[in-house]
């Protein structure tokens, strides 16, 4: 389950990278900037979901653990 999540987390930091390149600086709410941030938004929510994921498990592990 770890490399599971790692590997999502990954995918999810290259959306970032990838939406961080296709921000227009000069006009950031027209065009394609906004899908941009909606997209970052997304990963970001994303990346931090997985992150909750993670510690929830290694939280139940201890749990089970106590038991």
């Amino acid at each position: 389950m770890k490399i599971f999540t790692n590997i999502l987390v990954f995918l999810a930091l290259a959306l970032i990278i990838f939406n961080i390149t296709l921000l227009d600086f000069k006009h950031p709410f027209q065009g394609d900037s906004v899908v941009a941030f909606i997209g970052i938004a997304a990963s970001f929510c994303a990346v931090l979901i997985l992150l909750i994921f993670r510690m929830s498990k290694k939280i139940e592990e201890k749990m089970n653990d106590k038991l």
